[in-house]
């Protein structure tokens, strides 16, 4: 049994094409309205594939096929999926294969009638990007958020999480109830892009995905005070934005002295008031930092907080560091890592094991089921930017190791 390729390729295509911006690649930052026609195209999706489609309070979406058997209500279910929403300026495979990946293997097993011993979900995971919070969606199902948790929510515009989302029609009440019970879930296996060179440099066709970095970060605010950029001497500037950079060249140094693998990045600075002519009195800045060692994530959060401190003090100025709770690194299950090496030798692909740098929702849900990644190439390893590419062949398989897994775990 294989997937039919042209219609996956089809869809990618089509879905590619919301959201583009002038620059070539696409934004669908979650709630907006190109994420609200994102998720409407896949909604027609699945209607016309005769698919029921559920969505939770944050806007995770489940798919499944009317025509399950009646047995199989209240057995533990077998997801897979991925996200719709992007970067700004970003790929069209980044999520987008995940999550059409899954919902073809939904379509071929209802078209081919599979008799199965669990029910299978695709998924669709809500603003896995993070514009208000690192992996939201399946976060969300794992922990779930409070009022006082959605209210306390920024994006990286800066706009209000509440605003936006209940602009766009959306329940705040409905929102904070969508936690998940694990004796739901019997297994999760997600499809993804490498975003990396590995593959690629290796001719391996299919990436067997052992573990995946752990994720810390969120805004490190320094205030200074704002006076007239002409007649306020150096020596006398209380400049929020230089201490900023002072503490963002100390990143490189900062992760090497963690271990090799760590990584600390500043994504977005915004200065207040943002006149040419004004030293800056506020500089908010994203931190983002990850290490595969859960001790090397608690050792970066720490490291940065001295240093931002440290910098505050050296400059007379004030600093507030508001660090998210961390994702923890994750081990993929061994046994579902076997069933993926197993289903790829037998499509006569070659697969590596390797680790995630990027993070995923399926970190978040291994915390719930026994969770398993598949990787395809990514040409050049390129990611997060519209030169994102991966082959059409490369897509079809990794599909089809995608739907032997499913129907393994599926089948018990």
């Amino acid at each position: 049994m294989c997937v039919d390729g042209a219609r996956l390729l089809g869809d990618l295509e089509a879905l590619g094409r919301i959201g583009r911006v002038p620059g070539g690649g696409l934004t669908r930052t979650s709630f907006s309205a190109a994420d609200a026609e994102a998720r409407a195209w896949y909604r027609d999706r699945c209607a016309e594939a005769g698919l029921s489609v559920r969505v939770d309070g944050i806007g995770n979406m489940f798919v499944s096929s009317p025509d399950e058997e009646p047995a199989l209500d209240g057995v533990p279910a077998v997801w897979s999926g991925s996200h719709l929403d992007s970067v700004p300026n970003g790929g069209r495979f980044d999520g987008a294969l995940g999550a059409l990946a899954a919902l073809e293997c939904v379509r071929r097993l209802h078209e081919e009638r599979v008799r199965l011993s669990r029910p299978v979900r695709a998924v669709g995971y809500s603003d896995e990007e993070g514009n208000y919070s690192h992996l939201f969606g399946s976060s969300a199902l794992v922990r779930g958020f409070t009022s006082a948790d959605l209210e306390a929510l920024t994006g990286r515009d800066g706009d209000r999480f509440v605003d936006t989302f209940t602009a766009a029609g959306w329940d705040l009440d409905r929102a904070t109830r969508t936690t998940v019970d694990p004796a739901a879930i019997h297994s999760t296996v997600e499809l993804h892009i490498e975003q990396g060179p590995a593959l690629e440099r290796l001719g391996h066709q299919i990436g067997i995905v052992s573990a995946i970095v752990g994720l810390g970060g969120g805004t490190i605010t320094f205030r200074g005070r704002a006076d007239h950029a002409g007649t306020t001497s150096m020596a006398m500037r209380k400049d929020a934005l230089t201490a900023a950079s002072a503490l963002i060249v100390q990143f490189p140094d900062i992760a090497r002295s963690v271990s090799d693998q760590a990584v600390v990045t500043a994504g977005i600075i915004t200065v207040e008031p943002g006149a040419a002519n004004v030293v800056p009195e506020v500089a908010r800045m994203t931190v983002d930092f990850r290490d595969l060692d859960a001790a090397h994530l608690a050792a970066l959060d720490r490291a940065i907080t001295t240093a931002a401190h440290g910098v505050a003090a050296r400059r007379g100025l004030d600093v507030r560091v508001d660090f998210e709770p961390a994702i923890p690194p994750s081990h993929m299950d061994d046994g579902i890592q076997r069933i993926i090496g197993e289903s790829a030798a037998a499509r006569g692909l070659l697969g590596s094991s390797l680790p995630s740098g990027a993070g995923h929702d399926s970190q978040n849900m291994a915390k719930l089921a026994p969770t398993g990644m598949i990787f395809v190439p990514s040409v050049g390893g390129r990611s997060h930017c519209p030169d994102e590419e991966t082959a059409d062949r490369d897509i079809v398989n990794g599909a089809n190791v995608l739907l032997d897994t499913i129907i393994a775990l599926a089948r018990g």
